[in-house]
């Protein structure tokens, strides 16, 4: 019994075991990086990327204020990567939501401070799904691949962000960006800036871990989420089943959409003073969520821990440069910790497999020298002389029944005379 709950709890954490392994693996290599950069100094530079996030309360409320719109891009990636997709659009859909909350927020600066946000939330999320649903058809109703579609929209995306802002009445010229959200707008902090002084954190940590808890309730625990997994897992049964797989992955890249969406109001809203720049740059919050979902193994609530991770090593990054480290050496150990994350996979599929021969091999042995046909096994005969082996009654056949001469001779007398009556 316990070494089946061992087996089992062992293939419950597999893949908690897995993202451990490849942060592991990533953060040796990320050392030897450290080495070959700058030998003197590289134990004292990992042990700054390893532990000074948490030098202070600022510092630890800044690693939640950068979580926030990366876990919520990584819940767009790894939501439609439960469904069998590869939303690699999540840039264009989070600056796409990003302008409806500014827009939202300076046009109707006029409503009430809780009611403006709200809207500017709720737009952010249209305008991501908005940005979702082409490349979502283009799968589910003309097989175009949404890896294509989801780049070119992203491009498409960023141009028309550019131009609309320009022509929306929403455009600081001076500084070639958006205007300033009014105050009233922005995300409230709820009490967070007097645990962690002087840093950006709001509210909006908590919208990404609820979101993240009602993502995992939809796919674990509906109808919807059943379907939609299916449609991943083999859209072909999906379809033999019952199920309209073409409305599934239409919907799944929707919901990805107004999840990524909503990162970009949680980013804007926050109260940080930043605005969207009119720059032909993709968004790079888009793109960190792909690292987050896959080293979470596209599990949602693993997403905020990876998130959270992920900002750890960034936040923690930026104090490598006083040491003479550029900061794109962090950039290089996340990259090694999330090719790493592929090992994990490997590393996952090993401990299923190990699990089931381990239960392959505890099943229940069939007893030694048992009949074949199911009858007593036979008795082993003492060493000393003890009675003969009993054998066993499969060996055993009763005789073919014998007819009788004199019966058989009677029937054939009958039927010969019934014959003959004829």
């Amino acid at each position: 019994m316990r070494e089946k709950r061992g087996a089992g709890g062992l293939l419950r954490y597999s893949s908690a075991l897995s993202s451990l392994v490849a942060i592991f693996a990533g953060l040796i290599i990320g050392f030897v990086i450290l080495v070959i950069a700058n030998a003197k100094d590289s134990l004292a530079g990992f042990g700054m990327l390893a532990f000074s996030a948490f030098g202070d309360m600022r510092t630890i409320g800044q690693v939640l204020y950068s979580a926030t719109p990366i876990i919520m891009t990584g819940l767009a990636v790894g939501f439609a990567g439960k469904t069998g997709l590869f939303n690699i659009g999540a840039s264009g859909q989070f600056i796409m939501g990003a302008y409806f909350a500014v827009l939202v927020s300076i046009k109707m600066s006029f409503l009430p401070g809780p009611v403006l946000v709200l809207a500017a939330i709720l737009a952010a999320m249209l305008g991501g799904a908005l940005w979702g649903i082409l490349p979502g058809v283009l799968k589910a109703y003309r097989n175009v691949h949404e890896v294509i579609s989801c780049i070119m929209m992203n491009y498409i995306g960023m141009y028309l962000v550019n131009y609309l802002i320009q022509v929306t009445g929403v455009y600081n010229k001076l500084r070639n960006e958006t205007a300033r959200v009014p105050a009233h707008a922005n995300i409230p902090q709820m009490g967070l800036d007097k645990i962690f002084t002087e840093s950006d954190v709001n509210a909006g940590i908590f919208i990404a871990i609820l979101a993240a808890i009602v993502i995992y309730m939809i796919l674990q625990k509906t109808k919807m989420g059943y379907e939609l997994k299916a449609c991943g897992y083999n859209k072909n049964a999906a379809r033999y089943a019952g199920i309209n797989a073409n409305l599934g992955m239409v919907t799944a890249m929707v919901v990805s959409g107004a999840l990524a969406g909503l990162g970009g109001a949680l980013l804007y809203l926050a109260g940080a003073g930043k605005c969207i720049k009119v720059l032909d740059m993709l968004a790079p919050e888009g793109f960190n969520g792909i690292p987050v979902a896959l080293l979470a193994l596209n599990d949602p609530i693993g997403v905020i821990f990876s998130g959270l991770f992920i900002s750890y090593l960034t936040v923690g990054g930026f104090n490598l440069q006083s040491l003479g480290y550029p900061v794109e050496v962090v950039d290089m150990i996340v990259s090694i910790i999330i090719y790493f994350s592929a090992f994990s996979l490997l590393v996952k599929g090993y401990i299923q497999e190990m699990v089931k021969r381990e239960k392959r091999s505890g099943k229940k042995k069939p007893i030694i020298g048992a009949s074949a046909v199911g009858g007593p096994p036979p008795v082993v005969p003492d060493a000393v002389g003890g009675p003969p082996p009993i054998v066993p009654d499969a060996a055993v056949k009763p005789p073919p029944a014998v007819p009788d001469a004199g019966n058989d001779a009677l029937t054939d007398d009958i039927a010969m005379k019934g014959g003959g009556s004829e």
